[in-house]
């Protein structure tokens, strides 16, 4: 017997040939698989009786966690917080612009020289104080020598004249001389006097006084030496000579400036020319001494510069300590029309992840943070800093307005 055959009747097969049919082969299978089959059929069907009678397991209820956005304080943080229930009121909205520190045109004097000439000597320097007359500068000029000698002949004809005249009239008395004669030098003594008067007039353009014109008639010396004098008591700001230049009359020599009243002058958009008015009150800041000034708007300008689309305006501030310096950068705070509308004060306020907090009362001792819209810095009714509230807070609710700071580092440390 082959192995197939003796493997065939061990198990009660016969062997697949070509010849038999499949279902002919199905007719002769026997019990053994059936039985196999039915049982695998009973198991999966007892499985899924099992599974449907017995009993789920319940998922665990999760525990439900804290808002991390309410907070209980204790009653000692709630003794220290100040809460107020929020109402509209009357706000002005505040706009700012950069400004600086300005001369008092009024109170600056601009010096230069009368006559050409050469710088033989400065007395002054950048800084220094100096008082009305005082000596600046001094100059040579050859065109003042000139004009004093001119002036000095002048003189010396009109006195040349004026004795021709007194002759003359002793002469016409007596009968030597016709009248004709003695109108002739009288004529020649107004055209003398005359020529004086405009020498004078000359001398007094290149700045020499009458005192000095009476001591040149009465010595008869010249001096080609002139001084610069100042117009006004100040300080000298700006020096734009040397020594030996060469000077016109058209050339600035020295600015005088008197520094115990300065003007903060600065550009205003004119989108809101309708909130600035003369004498309205307005808020300095200078940074650069970390001070602050309240102070009224001296002057509106009625025109727009139409290269920067801005109105000029201007206030003057005192001085007398020198302090405030020209040129200085500064902050104008201007308040608008006042508006109707809810408020907080700065205290208020929490800042976090970039948006803007405040504490609403829910109940007593318990407080919600809640994110709010806020406009721009404004003024509130007694003139304080507040930020009016655009969205998130409505009338009456209570907020806390003093100890947010506190309240929130609580609710951090509960939310831990």
């Amino acid at each position: 017997m082959t192995p197939f055959a003796g493997c065939c009747a061990a198990t009660r097969f016969k062997p697949r040939t070509p010849f038999i049919p499949f279902f002919q082969e199905r007719a002769e299978m026997p019990c053994a698989r059936s039985t196999r089959l039915a049982r695998t059929f009973i198991g999966l069907a007892m499985a899924f009786t099992l599974a449907a009678c017995s009993k789920p397991e319940e998922a665990p209820v999760a525990a439900q966690r804290p808002d991390p956005m309410v907070v209980e304080a204790n009653q000692g943080l709630v003794a220290s917080l100040q809460i107020e229930e929020v109402q509209p009121a009357p706000v002005s909205p505040i706009f700012r612009v950069a400004g600086r520190i300005d001369f008092d045109e009024q109170r600056i004097s601009r010096i230069s020289t009368t006559v050409p000439g050469r710088i033989s000597d400065i007395k002054v320097v950048l800084g220094q104080s100096v008082g009305k007359g005082a000596t600046l500068a001094t100059l040579t000029s050859a065109n003042l020598g000139e004009a004093q000698l001119s002036y000095i002949k002048a003189n010396s004809q009109v006195q040349l004249m004026r004795r021709s005249v007194e002759r003359a009239k002793a002469l016409f008395a007596a009968d030597v001389i016709g009248s004709a004669e003695l109108q002739r030098r009288e004529n020649e003594l107004e055209v003398a006097e005359a020529e004086k008067r405009g020498a004078a007039d000359q001398l007094r353009l290149l700045g020499l006084r009458d005192g000095t014109l009476e001591n040149l008639e009465r010595v008869g010396s010249i001096s080609s030496v002139k001084p610069v004098l100042s117009t006004q008591s100040g300080t000298v700001v700006e020096r734009k000579v040397a020594l030996g230049q060469v000077v016109q009359p058209s050339d600035l020599l020295f600015v005088i400036a008197d520094l115990s009243v300065v003007r903060v002058v600065a550009d205003v958009p004119e989108q809101e020319a309708r909130s600035i008015a003369k004498g309205q009150q307005i808020g300095i800041d200078i940074p650069a001494l970390a001070i602050s000034r309240e102070a009224r708007l001296d002057y509106v300008s009625p025109t727009v510069n139409p290269d920067t689309r801005t109105i000029l305006v201007r206030t003057d501030l005192e001085n007398r300590d020198g302090s405030l310096k020209p040129a200085m950068l500064a902050t104008v705070e201007i308040a608008g029309a006042p508006v109707e509308q809810i408020y907080l004060l700065p205290s208020a306020i929490v800042r976090e992840n970039n948006t803007d907090h405040v504490f609403v009362e829910i109940e007593p001792g318990k407080f919600r943070m809640r994110p709010v819209v806020l406009g721009h810095i404004a003024r509130g009714p007694d003139g304080e800093e507040v930020r009016p509230v655009l969205e998130g807070v409505v009338k009456g609710e209570r907020v806390v307005v003093d100890g947010a700071f506190h309240l929130n580092t609580q609710r951090k440390s509960a939310n831990q």
